[in-house]
């Protein structure tokens, strides 16, 4: 998530994709990159945040038409759910409602953050399949969650704060959200702090997308954080991410409009740019051999979209 334009000079940053080229510029361990669905910018199709099923599915959240959808590659977007909006959305650095990070259990079952700048709507949300949207987590209303993930083996969400700069947990069932992690390297500097967020080999990691880093918190014996460790830095405007299934290596959305390589010593390449077809991508799904990239374009004004890449094992 990255709209530090305050969503009203979107246009005038399209400049940076004028020059790209028509060829593709992928690098391994990337290929074959096309974009398989176009979304409709006047209807505030910007994809968010995504999840992939099983059978390969996506569902994505378009982050300002408050909607929760489901996508399969050249078909249009398909509606699962409408979150209610507020009476008048006061959401901190933004100014509209935003659903933000999206999870999906193994039953069906949806969750993603919502932010309105009030008390009534923002938190954690959850659709049930056949069901209609409910809050079943509060969260501050001065705050911006964003970034989600789900623990299936022990039934708890985990939830950015862009704002805060912290991590809450919650129970997947509902109930009181509790900070788990807080710290410097969390918070923001400018504009917003803790970002993406995945669960991966007994740790929470996260993003900051004002200090460029990428950060894994242990998960202790008895459910605490650890110690917050950095282990990439120097990726200006880092929004979502996902891992590979190579170890640590994991791909990370930059909304500078390129998606990098994230290897586990922390260096980075750039493996996808606006060549490809990227419009401020926001995050990452990894699915077999295919990589799911949804972009926003928050920055670029012009084209939402969803691109697939094939990844080589």
């Amino acid at each position: 998530m990255h709209v530090r334009t305050s969503l009203t000079t979107l246009a005038a940053t399209a400049v940076l994709l004028a020059s790209a080229a028509t060829a593709t510029a992928a690098t391994q361990p990337l290929s074959a990159p096309h974009i398989t669905n176009h979304f409709q910018l006047a209807a505030s199709q910007q994809p968010e945040n995504i999840t992939v099923d099983r059978a390969g599915t996506a569902y994505l959240t378009f982050s300002f038409a408050r909607q929760i959808v489901r996508v399969t590659p050249g078909s249009r977007p398909h509606v699962l759910a409408t979150l209610p909006a507020p009476a008048k959305a006061n959401t901190p650095n933004l100014g509209k409602a935003f659903v933000g990070g999206i999870a999906r259990a193994d039953d069906g079952t949806l969750y993603v953050t919502y932010a309105t700048g009030t008390a009534d709507l923002t938190g954690v949300w959850v659709v049930r399949p056949g069901g209609r949207p409910h809050r079943i987590a509060a969260l501050p209303a001065d705050g911006l969650p964003n970034g989600l993930a789900l623990d299936q083996h022990t039934n708890k969400l985990y939830v950015t704060d862009s704002v805060h700069g912290v991590i809450y947990r919650l129970p997947a069932c509902g109930g009181k959200a509790t900070v788990w992690a807080k710290g410097t390297q969390l918070e923001p500097t400018t504009f917003a702090g803790a970002n993406g967020l995945k669960l991966h080999n007994g740790s929470v990691w996260a993003t900051n997308l004002d200090r460029g880093t990428v950060l894994r918190i242990p998960v202790t014996a008895k459910g605490t954080a650890g110690k917050i460790q950095v282990r990439a830095s120097g990726m200006p405007s880092i929004d979502d991410f996902a891992f590979t299934g190579h170890g640590d290596t994991l791909l990370a959305a930059r909304d500078d409009n390129q998606v990098d390589l994230v290897r586990p010593d922390g260096t980075h390449t750039t493996v996808l740019t606006p060549a490809d077809g990227l419009q401020t991508p926001t995050s990452i799904a990894v699915h077999d051999s295919k990589v799911y990239v949804p972009s926003a374009a928050y920055m670029t004004g012009k084209d939402p979209n969803l691109l697939i890449a094939r990844l080589g094992r």
